[in-house]
């Protein structure tokens, strides 16, 4: 293996993860508070099936490679109740999924600040490549400002931001970019889905790491160079300790 000069994580599912649908949950409480407190009712099954509705939609885009921002789910949750909320209830319905992921109790996976440590202390650049969903980047490099580990990357590529979600090489040429353009062959890249990780880095000629710490996948197509459980093991595995 040729010496490693970056490495690039994922971020849901490998840098952080939630208990299983909390923030789904969160912004259904909070909708149901503003709409509640602007007299505008609607069942809690009917908001349910709107935000259900919202995310196949969100879903149908990233397989699409078409971007689905928190925005338009707004819109289309909004439209599927069939209101009109006055223009600072709907800022006040938008503003709750962002709110969601600074209130939620979100997790860092484990070992992932050491791994970085290790990383940075063998002189290795680091950076994200994520696929936003209705979280948007600006929260999710919030959270991390707020643990303390923002200060240990050196890039980000946000699908948000950068208006492709993986494995686009759009999305990967970014990363390098802000990388210092390093050699693709002495890149890693570790995520743990195997469409949009494992496909995107073995597309762009990168090493697939594919972590299963968090989320093990069974989607069908090619493995990935290394699978990892803990991030422990990933210096290791890199030939970087």
């Amino acid at each position: 293996m040729r010496r490693i000069e970056a490495v690039t994580f994922d971020y849901w599912n490998t840098l952080v993860f939630e208990d299983h649908g909390q923030l789904r949950r969160l912004r259904l409480l909070s909708w149901s508070a503003i709409l509640r407190d602007a007299g505008i009712v609607v069942g809690s099954e009917r908001l349910e099936h709107a935000f259900d509705e919202s995310w196949t939609e969100y879903e149908r885009a990233w397989l699409d490679n078409r971007q689905y921002v928190h925005e338009e789910a707004v819109a289309d949750i909004v439209r599927a109740l069939g209101i009109r909320p006055p223009r600072l209830v709907a800022a006040a319905l938008a503003e709750s999924f962002r709110g969601a992921a600074d209130t939620a109790d979100l997790h860092l996976a484990d070992g992932i600040e050491d791994c970085l440590r290790t990383l940075r202390r063998g002189g290795v650049r680091i950076g994200i490549v994520c696929d936003v969903g209705m979280t948007p980047s600006s929260s999710l490099v919030g959270l991390l400002r707020g643990r303390g580990l923002l200060p240990l990357f050196d890039h980000w590529s946000f699908s948000d931001e950068v208006g492709v979600y993986k494995p686009d090489p759009a999305i990967f040429r970014h990363a390098l970019s802000g990388l210092g353009d390093p050699a693709p062959d002495r890149v890693a890249h570790i995520g743990d889905r195997i469409r949009t990780d494992v496909a995107g880095a073995r597309g762009m000629g990168m090493i697939a790491v594919r972590y299963t710490g968090v989320y093990d996948d069974d989607d069908e197509g090619p493995e990935a160079h290394h699978v990892v459980e803990h991030h422990a093991d990933i210096a290791r595995t890199l030939s970087l300790g």
